[in-house]
């Protein structure tokens, strides 16, 4: 019942900067957490950034005070400002969100399709 799309990736050197987009489609009631997660080959899936409804957020302890993230509950989107980026924040950046569907369902895990972040001189 939720689409997530997104955009911004793509190849910057180290030091850049960039910004990546993500706006939520389809049929929910709210969107309690939007966010970002990321994954480089051979590892983990690891948390970047994460935001609740009431804009309360936390971060991974790799990305604190490079990382932003920013919620417009008017558009339902969520965005990431990536400041300082190093070689290793390369790896596929995927959207997320945590939705109730209706009012009296619990929450449900909504994915993107990720978009690649490759940060190289």
């Amino acid at each position: 019942q939720v689409q997530l799309v997104e955009s911004g990736g793509g190849l910057v050197q180290p030091g850049g900067s960039l910004r990546l987009s993500c706006a939520a489609s389809g049929s929910f009631y709210s969107l309690n957490h939007m966010g970002w997660y990321r994954q480089a080959p051979g590892e983990e899936r690891e948390l970047v950034a994460r935001m609740t409804l009431s804009d309360i957020s936390w971060y991974g302890d790799s990305v604190k005070g490079r990382f932003t993230i920013s919620r417009d509950h008017t558009k339902n989107t969520v965005d990431l400002q990536m400041n300082s980026l190093r070689p290793e924040d390369t790896a596929v950046y995927y959207c997320y969100a945590l939705a109730k569907i209706h009012w009296y369902s619990g929450g449900s895990d909504a994915w993107g399709q990720g978009t690649l972040v490759t940060v190289s001189s």
